[in-house]
């Protein structure tokens, strides 16, 4: 019981970075960076599909479980909803796998968190409408739909 305590508060704060005392969703987000990168890096677009549906999956019963144990619905704690978001916006920029990554990374990070902390229609609706692992994970994902709309228009419009 232990263990899966460990595993579940592990996932579920995306390795406690969502125990931040501070912008834990921006942590969060933050810390998803690395980890979506890098999975790029060993397999494309293809690996972070994969990768963000499976986190998906595994954040609806996450989220659900740990919101049980904490005895609150959507903790600022859980990040795993911000990870998949955050991965997602990575799909549309140009990873080259060099320098202007960093770049990159910065202005996925920067769409992602704009479109989850204003929350536009219909972000805020499911947001507060949809419960349980489903809602908590959701409304990111669609923050990170909105996001990645945007990021595209700023690719093409650069050039990257």
């Amino acid at each position: 019981m232990a263990f899966s305590r460990f595993l579940i508060t592990c996932l579920a704060t995306w390795f406690y970075s969502g125990k931040s005392p501070k912008a834990p969703g921006t942590a969060g987000s933050f810390a998803a960076l690395p980890f979506g990168w890098m999975i790029w890096i060993y397999g494309g677009n293809e690996a972070l599909i994969i990768a963000s549906i499976i986190i998906f999956a595994i954040g609806i019963w996450v989220a659900h479980q740990y919101s049980h144990l904490l005895g609150i619905h959507d903790a600022g704690e859980i990040v795993i909803d911000e990870v998949v978001g955050q991965w997602m916006c990575l799909l549309v920029v140009p990873l080259a796998a060099d320098w202007m990554d960093i770049v990159w990374l910065l202005v996925a990070f920067v769409a992602f968190r704009a479109f989850d902390v204003v929350k536009p229609w219909p972000i805020r609706w499911v947001d507060r409408r949809v419960g349980g692992g489903f809602g908590i994970m959701l409304d990111d994902v669609l923050a990170g739909i909105f996001a990645m709309i945007v990021l595209a228009g700023v690719v093409y419009l650069t050039g990257g």
